[in-house]
């Protein structure tokens, strides 16, 4: 869709991830112990930036990489899903997923993550933004056998190295480029206000 104003951005996640756990907290501190951290290296496509923002679900999609010791260093994705302040069962809670495919030697793997946006004191916004509750599932979707688990997270540092590859895509002038990364933040920090400021100020 040559013409369709879009958006993109490049973010970066790492932490402590443990094969043989199935528990995000149990697989975080094992994978503590045993020095197992994961990497994920994700570029986020959004194809049609006015779709994203009036679908409930605002779809996107990730490429990218994992650096993971256990498994090996600079994976590639195959396939990966994107998911930015999608509903839940909950109606407190909504989740921002990220899901990547990818082989190694001879298995296909798929990490899926999410992290929880819900209704909660102002305090718990920087860590619900940046911590990925994430399972790695042995073959080519969520629904294959949990083979690892962890917990990996944006630190300030890489939130402040993402900033600058925030831009439009397909953008006409200046100007509309402008334009798509106002509206991309609008509507971010937007979903953040009526999560945790409305709840504070009722």
């Amino acid at each position: 869709m040559p013409d369709v104003l879009g958006f993109t951005f490049r973010e970066k996640m790492l932490g402590p991830v443990a094969l043989g756990q199935t528990d995000y907290q149990a697989g975080a501190q094992a994978g503590r112990a045993a020095g197992t951290t994961l990497t994920m290296h994700a570029t986020i496509e959004i194809d049609d930036l006015d779709r994203f923002i009036s679908d409930p679900q605002h779809p996107g999609s990730i490429t990218g990489s994992v650096d993971y010791i256990p498994l090996g260093m600079g994976i590639a994705s195959t396939r990966g899903v994107f998911n930015l302040f999608s509903p839940t069962g909950d109606p407190d809670m909504k989740y921002m997923v990220y899901e990547m495919g990818f082989s190694a030697g001879a298995g296909n793997y798929y990490l899926a993550g999410h992290k929880d946006v819900q209704k909660a004191p102002i305090t718990d916004l920087w860590s619900a933004t940046t911590t990925l509750y994430t399972l790695l599932h042995q073959g080519v979707d969520a629904s294959g056998t949990v083979v690892g688990a962890g917990i990996i997270t944006l630190d300030v540092a890489d939130l402040l190295a993402m900033i600058p590859t925030m831009h439009a895509v397909n953008a006409k002038s200046p100007a509309e480029a402008a334009e798509a990364t106002a509206r991309f933040g609008k509507f971010f920090l937007g979903e953040l206000w009526d999560t945790y400021m409305k709840k504070a100020r009722v």
